[in-house]
């Protein structure tokens, strides 16, 4: 193998940039969206919103990705902006496996299959569930530094979150990033086209 294919391999500063974009683009919507989550009811349904509005530049993120390891950084720092915004650090742990999975899936389809994009689509959505594993583990404690939001959406939010929910809000967030893959896929047919994507 030549040193210029081994070089093509590599992320290089472009890919970098592409991530580091897209990841903004991606967080920002995030962002707006879970927004809705001050409302109690709609806490739960972030693992189905957040999947499907996130679809369309996930999607498009896809046909940039040509190389190893994009989809895990991507995951990762969602995960680790998660963090930051008081989300806890459970994100990251989620964000790096199934990153890594998505990016294992679509790599499989050499960074070409339209149907591996969507499956990728709904696993790397998975890092949304782990916003949600301190509420089934300690939800007390959950709460202990998040007195503001008052004790009625509290409770209301307790009654919302059994623990039977939390395997429910998994499969919620993958199948829900499935559809959002679908509808980026649609809504991006060009793009999938120019970056020879079947």
């Amino acid at each position: 193998m030549s040193q210029s294919t081994i070089s093509n391999k590599r992320l290089q500063g472009k890919d970098l940039i592409n991530v580091g974009i897209f990841t903004a683009m991606y967080f920002v919507i995030v962002f707006a969206v879970a927004l809705l989550g001050y409302i109690p009811i709609f806490m739960p349904l972030l693992c189905v919103l957040v999947p499907i509005v996130g679809g369309i530049p996930f999607m498009l993120f896809l046909t940039k990705v040509k190389k190893f390891g994009m989809i895990w950084i991507m995951s990762v720092i969602m995960g680790i902006l998660m963090l930051l915004t008081g989300m806890g650090f459970y994100s990251i742990l989620v964000g790096a496996v199934s990153g890594l999975i998505a990016e294992l899936i679509y790599k499989s389809g050499d960074y070409r299959s339209a149907s591996k994009a969507v499956l990728t689509s709904g696993v790397f959505s998975i890092w949304v569930w782990g916003n949600f594993i301190p509420l089934f583990l300690n939800i007390d404690a959950y709460f202990s530094t998040r007195q503001g939001y008052g004790q009625e959406y509290i409770d209301a939010l307790t009654r919302l979150m059994p623990p039977w929910m939390c395997p429910v809000l998994l499969i919620a967030a993958f199948i829900s990033g499935l559809i959002g893959g679908l509808l980026g896929k649609a809504a991006l047919k060009k793009h999938f086209q120019k970056a020879g994507i079947a």
